[in-house]
């Protein structure tokens, strides 16, 4: 089993451009809806998946008075890498792509080396070299 975080921006191709561009994703697989807008995308980032899809595509349900449970807003992500020095050279490469750094690098006491920047719709994506672990 895995888990995998699920976003929905107002612009899902502006945010594919974003993540492949600034924070270093891969693109998988975009699906469109019948209006042309994202219906799910999937980037990669090492061995995580994130999915994402357009808001709009979901208003027609909102506009008919029903909320849309899958619509709960910004999201903080963590990108964990293999090292402090992997972390910098990401953190170089957000900066020269014109990321809007929200938290500069830092060492953590729990020992990570980490840094956090906010996309063009308001999500976070921290990035560190902390890697939880599931525990036996």
């Amino acid at each position: 089993m895995s888990i995998h975080v699920t976003l929905r921006y107002d612009d899902a191709r502006a945010a594919i451009a974003y993540l492949t561009g600034t924070l270093g994703f891969a693109e998988q697989a975009v699906h469109t809806a019948g209006d042309g807008t994202v219906a799910h995308a999937e980037l990669s980032f090492g061995d995580g998946v994130v999915m994402l899809g357009t808001r709009s595509a979901t208003r027609s349900a909102t506009r008919r008075g029903a909320s849309d449970p899958f619509d709960t807003g910004r999201a903080v992500v963590y990108l964990a890498l293999d090292s402090a020095d992997a972390v910098d050279a990401h953190h170089d490469r957000a900066v020269a792509a014109g990321a809007d750094v929200v938290h500069g690098l830092v060492d953590q006491p729990y020992g990570s080396r980490e840094y956090a920047v906010r996309d063009p719709e308001g999500n976070i994506w921290s990035v560190g070299s902390y890697r939880p672990q599931v525990k036996p």
